[in-house]
């Protein structure tokens, strides 16, 4: 069912923060820094995988992410909605269900036997798709799955996750120049801010972490290994 009515864009970017917080799903450490997929460095690591076990969180999550769409993209604007793989496949589910959608999945790349597809589901020729992840960093791995829907002949002008990082200033850039739109729930400021208020941090691990947010690439930069 489509939620009816919804808080503003600020208080789910506070109320979606504190969830993440609540599940586990955000880990700050200054000490001894995460290795991202990237290979660089970050005092910060999330993982949205947590929140499918969390059905309550789970549910108003998806809730504010399909009612963030319909405002910023419209109510009318899609005919079938698109997980990546594999984070994004359950949240895909969960708002086409809202939307009343059909729902297909995207792989990561061809199966390599049988129909070697890399959609996964039914999608037409001229379908507005909404492509659904969990999170998004700089923008750079939305390109391959919105690539692999328009050779269906289908379109793909918006993306939507739960979490983006918010922290580098090519993300939005990247995404426009391919003819995509990006929208999510809140950002890295929202979860600092949210840590700040639930104390469970020490006050150096989060000097840390605002110092990495303000300057992402010059503390990686710095703490390069190689």
């Amino acid at each position: 069912m489509i939620p009816a009515s919804f808080p503003p864009k600020d208080e789910i970017a506070r109320l979606s923060a504190r969830m993440l917080l609540e599940v586990g799903a955000v880990h700050l450490n200054s000490d001894q820094p995460f290795t991202l997929a990237s290979g660089l460095p970050s005092p910060t690591y999330i993982d949205c995988r947590k929140l499918i076990s969390y059905p309550r969180i789970r549910s108003v999550l998806m809730d504010f992410l399909t009612v963030t769409v319909m405002r910023e993209a419209g109510l009318e604007a899609f005919d079938t909605i698109a997980g990546g793989e594999t984070a994004g496949i359950p949240f895909a589910a969960l708002v086409a269900e809202r939307m009343a959608l059909p729902m297909t999945y995207v792989r990561k790349k061809p199966k390599g036997y049988g129909r070697n597809a890399r959609i996964e589901g039914v999608m037409t020729d001229g379908d507005r798709v909404l492509l659904i992840e969990d999170l998004t960093t700089d923008g750079g791995s939305k390109l391959s799955f919105v690539d692999a829907i328009r050779d269906t002949g289908a379109t793909c002008a918006h993306t939507a996750v739960i979490f983006s990082y918010g922290i580098f200033p090519e993300t939005e850039k990247t995404l426009a120049d391919h003819g995509v739109r990006l929208h999510s729930l809140c950002t890295w400021w929202d979860v600092l801010a949210a840590a700040r208020e639930s104390g469970a941090f020490t006050p150096a691990t989060l000097a840390e972490v605002e110092a990495f947010l303000k300057a992402p690439r010059a503390w990686q930069d710095a703490r390069r290994t190689t």
